[in-house]
């Protein structure tokens, strides 16, 4: 199994041994730097997935390590945790505003440094797979979120949302104002999952248009109606003046016919296990294709869900 590199960046040898043992029992591969100038060229050569890196040490400071590694592109998503004797606030004010990801003090826990290693290490692996549109997780997220459900034999909706008329409004205002169009609907769906969800809920960007939301069954249908009732109302910011009034917009098909297309709309499918077992994401996605094609067909925004029991 692949182990997740850690370089460690401390003159202090006691620290560096004591910090490498308790990373390497928990399963982490550990290199390690007794300077700052070897530390940088450390993490050119071996390209860690996290840095430990002490503030003081002698020639060049951990501030100034910091700073010169955040000046390569190439480590923007190699995260940095500082390691300091010092409880000083403006001394975690300037790492962090140097690039820093977090700050630990020590003497530590030896359980508080795994958990920061274990914590942010986390939260950049999902950063590298979220949409850089929305900021949301995409589909590898999305379907070890919907699998964990299932294996856990949680009770749980998958409500899959995607923008009607889409294509037409794109074609018409062009991809900047389609981006736009995203971004709103994304919004819209992450304030209402946090006013009506549950706290540990999910939500996904699968990419275009279409969105994923992964809660439980109580939840679902009061999340979607708030939505909607939100999206109806600030989509019309989307259009101008004379295609609001007229209520629809001109533009080419698929085909190449001029046609009349609606404002666009939000359609959702919802799946649950609570009446019929749901054994894969391939499994849900098959049902939520036929209730989103079944949503799609009323006009204006609608959602379906899924009551059978086979």
């Amino acid at each position: 199994m692949f182990k997740k590199k850690i370089l460690v960046i401390d003159d202090t040898e006691f620290m560096t041994k004591l910090i490498s043992d308790v990373l390497m029992n928990e399963g982490y591969e550990v290199v390690t730097a007794s300077n700052g100038r070897q530390g940088i060229e450390m993490v050119r050569i071996e390209k860690p997935d996290l840095v430990l890196l002490d503030v003081v040490m002698p020639d060049m400071d951990g501030f100034e390590v910091c700073r010169i590694l955040r000046e390569d592109e190439g480590n923007n998503l190699m995260p940095i945790i500082m390691l300091t004797a010092q409880d000083n606030e403006d001394d975690k004010l300037t790492g962090l505003e140097l690039g820093a990801d977090d700050y630990i003090t020590k003497p530590f826990n030896t359980r508080e440094l795994v958990s920061r290693v274990r914590n942010t290490l986390r939260r950049i692996d999902r950063n590298r797979w979220a949409n850089p549109l929305t900021g949301l997780q995409g589909n590898i997220e999305i379907q070890s979120e919907i699998n964990q459900r299932i294996a856990t034999k949680q009770l749980f909706a998958v409500i899959y949302a995607d923008l009607d008329n889409f294509k037409a409004y794109n074609d018409v205002y062009g991809f900047a104002s389609g981006d736009r169009a995203i971004k709103l609907t994304a919004d819209i769906i992450v304030d209402n999952v946090r006013s009506y969800g549950n706290q540990n809920d999910f939500i996904g960007h699968v990419g275009g248009d279409d969105f994923i939301i992964v809660s439980t069954p109580d939840k679902a249908e009061d999340i979607v109606k708030g939505i909607i009732e939100e999206f109806d109302i600030k989509s019309k910011s989307l259009y101008c003046e004379e295609d609001l009034k007229r209520g629809y917009i001109v533009t080419s098909n698929r085909q190449g016919q001029v046609m009349k297309f609606p404002l666009i709309s939000i359609s959702f499918a919802i799946v649950t296990n609570e009446v019929r077992e749901l054994i894969s994401h391939v499994q849900i996605s098959e049902i939520a294709a036929e209730l989103k094609k079944k949503a799609k067909s009323i006009p204006g925004s609608s959602y379906v869900k899924d009551r059978r029991k086979a």
